[in-house]
Formats: structure tokens, C-alpha cells, sequence
């Protein structure tokens, strides 16, 4: 059967001292038993006692320490093994001053099982009986050798006790270190919790928005076809009535007829308009970079700018609404080109990139001196040089732009020609892809 090991004290110390109170104090025991044996060998009776006090000395250590690992975290107990060890080793050192080089044991307990502030004591018993072990020999009957053993005491006790606070400090500072770290890494952890659920929050909010989106959309539909689709219908199924009811009267029939066909026609028209206001025409037919190119060449030919368009990364499908709010943009920044910049070129680029869909629109024209970031847009929107231009065009851009989670920029400078930059995030597009 193995003998047991002593707990993990709480610092790294007591573990490298662990050693040092099962193994050493035995080891130098031994050695100084041997050394009693070689010094007093036919001494008889004071052998004999000194013998005995190695053996209790042993055997106090043995059960106190050694056979119960667990009572090193009794701090009474260990008070009372201590104070009982140095009482023999107290013993040992005033009838054979060699057993004076056993202290060391006693110093490793101290550190080992004594908690603060007893350990200070303890360390400072220990260096006690050192010194006067090491100062048997000084003569104790005259002032000067009084003094000596006094200065012997004193640099064992005040070195070992400064030892004994250092050590302390260190202790106490790696204890402070610790908790510090475990504060930051349960701040960490509170802060990756609270991300996560910012980001839940998030995700509800953009959902709870779209389908606030899509029943306000819902809602001005229903309004759209109250109003003139099934206004109309009633008023085709009213007229068609009273056409049957003309009978033989052949102008009334017709009158009726014709008024019949006005509403159907005016109700076609009505449908075709709320179809158009739905999805733009451009898009219908055609992608998201067709249809910005094809919006460029009308405009390049009306205005007589030439426009270069480009589509970076791998074009994917984006929600309808994305398509919408970024081919806005385009019409809304080529407006304003046309309107105050005096360009004579002017670069339009779509770029598909892992998150996030980009439109950029360049023209080389006169610039502006830009506002801050977070001005309103009707203060920056067309305001060129001659300072113009309303500004809601370009309002409008980034309310649509943003309520797609997205960003819109635009920046310029006087004689540098002005850049309006949006993006949406593709997380968004994908979900309607």
C-alpha cells in the first residue's frame, strides 16, 4: 500500500516545499542520529536519550505530517505539530549543539504547513534555536560574549523573518495577479455572452422589422387594389348590368358598353402600375448588373457622359428588395451627375464580395466640400458647388439603404469629382435568395 501524498496547497511554493517536509527532514535526521552514534558511542545513558529524542522527533513527523495528508489544511493541528517539533528539536540542540543543522527542517515546515501570520512565528522560533546552536561556542559570562550571541540571534531571526514577509508578499501579489485574470476572464466571458445575445436580439429585430415591412406592404396593397382595381371592377360589373338591362334601346346599351370598357381599360392600367411599383422594369427581365448596365446606357445616351460599368466577384441571387434599394441608388447618384457635378466620365461598379454586396458610383466632375458622415443627407445630397438640389433623392437612398442594415458614403472634394458608395450585407441578400 502506497503511502498517501499531502494536498496541493493554494501556491506554487508549497508545492515545490512538498519534498522538502516528507523526504529532507528525515534524510538529515538520519544523518545526525549517525553522527550522535560516532560522537557519544559508549556514553550509555546520554546515547540512549538522545536516541529516544530522534526516535520522537521521527515518529512526531511520521504521524503528524507523513500518515495524514489531509490534517495539512487544519491550521490548528499543524500549530500544534510545530510547537511540538520545535520543543524537541529545542531539546536536541541544548544537549548536542549539532543537532542545531536540523533546522532547516523546521524552516520548511514552517513555510509549508503554517498559514499567515503563524508561519512568521514560526520561522522566527526556528531561527531562534539556529542561533543558538550556532553560537554554543561563544562565552556567555562576559558583556562581549552576551553581545555575540545576541547578534548571532538577531541576524538569524531578522534574515529568516525577511525571508518569511518576501516570500509572503510574493505570494500575496500572485494571489492578486490571479484574481485579476480570473476578473478579466469573467468579464470575457459576461462579454462573449452578452455579443451572443446582441446578436440574437439582433437577428429578432431584423426579422421583426421585414415582417413589419412586409404588412405595411401588405396593408398599402390592399389599399392600392381597394381603391382602384376593385373600385374599378364594381364599377365594369355596374355598368355591364345596366347595359342588359338597356334592352332594345341600343344607345343606352352602347353608352354603357363604353363606359364599361373605360373602366376595364383605366383598371388595367391601375394594375400595371402598382406591378411596376412592385418590381422595377429593368429587374424584370434581367439581373441586378444587366440591369444597372443597361440604366447607364440610357442615361449616358441622354446626357451625352460616358459610363463605364463594371461587376466584380461571383454575381448570386439577392432578395428583391437589396436589387431594389442598390439599383435606386445608381438612378439617384447618376441624377445628381447629371445635375450639378459637370462630369465627363463617370465609373459605376457592383462588386459581389463574401458578406456584403458593394455599389460604387465615380464621377470625375467639380466635387463638393463634403459634410460629416452623420449629417443629414438633405444638408449633403446634390449640394455641389453651386449648392443646390434638395436633398430628399438622396435621403430617400440612405433610409432605403439602411433599413437593409447597410451603409451609404459619399465623399468628395472640391475639384476631385464625388464617389457614393453603398452597401448591403449579403447575409441579408441570401435569405431571400
Amino acid at each position: 500500500m502506497s503511502r498517501p501524498e499531502p494536498p496541493a496547497r493554494t501556491g506554487t511554493q508549497d508545492e515545490r516545499l512538498r519534498p522538502l517536509v516528507t523526504v529532507v527532514p528525515y534524510a538529515l535526521l538520519a544523518a545526525l542520529v549517525a553522527v550522535t552514534l560516532v560522537v557519544k558511542r559508549g556514553a550509555g545513558t546520554s546515547l540512549l536519550v538522545d536516541l529516544g529524542l530522534c526516535a520522537a522527533t521521527a515518529l512526531w513527523m511520521l504521524w503528524m505530517v507523513s500518515l495524514h495528508p489531509a490534517w495539512w489544511e487544519r491550521a490548528a493541528v499543524m500549530g500544534v505539530f510545530f510547537a511540538g517539533l520545535v520543543v524537541l528539536v529545542g531539546v536536541l540542540i541544548v544537549r548536542d549543539p549539532w543537532f542545531g543543522l536540523f533546522t532547516p527542517a523546521g524552516y520548511f515546515y514552517a513555510f509549508g504547513v503554517l498559514p499567515w501570520p503563524w508561519r512568521l512565528a514560526g520561522v522566527a522560533a526556528v531561527a531562534l534555536e539556529a542561533g543558538t546552536a550556532q553560537a554554543d561556542a561563544v562565552p556567555k559570562d562576559s558583556a562581549g560574549g552576551l553581545t555575540a550571541f545576541a547578534a548571532v540571534l538577531a541576524v538569524n531571526v531578522i534574515g529568516m523573518c525577511g525571508l518569511a514577509w518576501w516570500e509572503w508578499d510574493i505570494e500575496q501579489r500572485n494571489e492578486e495577479r490571479e484574481a485579476a485574470l480570473e476578473q478579466v476572464r469573467e468579464a470575457n466571458r459576461r462579454l462573449r455572452a452578452t455579443l451572443a445575445e446582441n446578436a440574437g436580439l439582433h437577428r429578432q429585430l431584423l426579422v421583426q422589422a421585414r415582417e413589419a415591412g412586409v404588412l405595411d406592404e401588405r396593408q398599402r396593397m390592399a389599399r392600392e387594389i381597394h381603391d382602384t382595381l376593385a373600385q374599378g371592377l364594381i364599377g365594369i360589373v355596374t355598368q355591364l348590368q345596366a347595359a342588359e338591362q338597356a334592352g332594345g334601346d341600343r344607345d343606352r346599351w352602347r353608352q354603357h358598353f363604353a363606359a364599361a370598357t373605360g373602366m376595364a381599360r383605366e383598371s388595367l392600367a391601375e394594375a400595371r402600375r402598382s406591378v411596376d411599383a412592385l418590381r422595377p422594369r429593368p429587374l424584370e427581365t434581367a439581373g441586378l448588373g444587366e440591369a444597372l448596365a443597361g440604366i447607364a446606357d440610357r442615361w449616358s445616351a441622354l446626357h451625352g457622359v460616358t459610363v463605364r460599368v463594371s461587376t466584380t466577384g461571383t454575381a448570386r441571387p439577392m432578395r428583391p428588395e437589396a436589387e431594389l434599394a442598390l439599383l435606386r441608388a445608381a438612378q439617384e447618384a447618376l441624377a445628381n451627375v447629371a445635375r450639378h457635378a459637370r462630369a465627363g466620365a463617370v465609373a459605376l461598379t457592383l462588386g459581389y464580395l463574401d458578406h456584403e454586396v458593394t455599389m460604387d458610383v465615380r464621377d470625375d466632375g467639380r466635387g463638393f466640400e463634403a459634410a460629416p458622415a452623420r449629417v443629414p443627407a438633405r444638408a449633403t445630397a446634390g449640394a455641389g458647388p453651386a449648392g443646390g438640389g434638395g436633398g430628399f433623392g438622396l435621403e430617400a437612398m440612405r433610409e432605403r439603404i439602411e433599413a437593409l442594415s447597410g451603409t451609404l458614403q459619399v465623399r468628395s472634394e472640391p475639384g476631385s469629382g464625388t464617389t457614393v458608395s453603398a452597401r448591403v450585407p449579403h447575409e441579408a441578400a441570401e435569405v431571400g435568395a
